[in-house]
This record gives C-alpha cells, structure tokens and sequence, in this order.
C-alpha cells in the first residue's frame, strides 16, 4: 500500500462521529479500538489511566491497535502521545456546537444514571471550545492534524487522501445516526 501511517489518534469529543471514525478506519484496513474493544470489555480509558499512573506510554496495556477514538485520556492527552508515538496521525472529528449538546445530551439521559446524568450545556460548551482551541493552537503549522465535520461531509475524500490511503468500493458508514424529525 502507501506510505506508513504512524498510529491515529481520534482526538474528537463523543458525539462528534468517533463511532463513524472508527468504523471507516476499520473499512480502510486499521485495526481500531473504540471506547472498548467488545461489549463485555473494560473501557479502554480505564488502560490508559492505568499506564499513565504507572509512568508508561498511555498505549502500553492497549498497543495493539493502529488507531484509538472515543477514550477520554486519548483525547485529551494529544500532545503526549504526539511525544511517546512519533510519526501518529489526528482526527479532531467535531461537528455544529448546538447539534453536539443536543446529541450529548441524549446520550447522556440514555446511558447514565445520578449525578452522572448531569447536564451543563454551559459547561460543555466552554469543555468544547476549550478542547478544539487546544488542538489547533497545539498543532498549528503541521500537516499531521484532518479536522472533520462527518455530519456535513460524510465522505472518503478527506480522511483517504489524510491517511494516503485510495477511496474504497465501500459508502461510507454512519454509526448512531438518528432519525431526523419530519
């Protein structure tokens, strides 16, 4: 195939089409780890936390993927796999701010319980802009960061050409989309 591609890093907040990232990773022949590998899994956030605590690079107990999305210590220790994995590649998967808090906050009133459940649009959305400001000023100037909007252009133009990789015989997916209201 093309060039070699370093480890991908899917660096977008949930709800920002990581379950669409890694689905079309693995459509392109990666080995992809989301959240967890299986249902019956640990989180993967759980790995990293645990390599972090120990003072191994944050992969060391997951290493045997080529590319990472939806794992909160992932997403917001960027920068220090940017250092411990020379060469990576990252996808900041984001989408419309509005449709975002909305789309979180069905997940969250779906999947969580108590004070888990708690939603703080205000909070998220200074967590946000806070996030996608980091990233950019932190990668400003270099060509190893794709920003993507999948919910505007779901295509393979962008992320095949990223990751130098040719455009499949496939469509390409949409995981948890929603239906549209009429």
């Amino acid at each position: 195939m093309s060039q070699h591609v370093g480890k991908i890093f899917g660096i977008g907040l949930n709800k920002t089409g990581t379950a669409t990232l890694h689905e079309a990773l693995m459509i392109l022949g990666f080995r992809s780890l989301h959240w967890k590998a299986r249902p019956d899994d640990e989180p993967a956030d759980n790995a990293v936390f645990r390599a972090q605590e120990e003072g191994l690079p944050l992969l060391t107990y997951i290493a045997g993927y080529d590319a990472y999305s939806d794992i909160w210590p992932v997403i917001h220790n960027f920068d220090v796999l940017d250092e411990q994995y020379p060469g990576s590649r990252f996808v900041l998967t984001t989408r419309d701010l509005n449709a975002w808090l909305e789309s979180r906050t069905r997940h969250m009133e779906r999947n969580h319980t108590g004070a888990e459940r708690e939603v703080d649009h205000d909070a998220w959305r200074r967590g946000f802009e806070r996030h996608h400001r980091r990233v950019k000023e932190y990668f400003a100037d270099r060509s190893d960061l794709l920003v993507v909007d999948i919910t505007r252009d779901p295509s393979w133009e962008n992320l095949c050409g990223f990751l130098d990789r040719p455009i499949p015989d496939a469509p390409f997916p949409w995981a948890n989309r929603q239906p549209t209201a009429e």
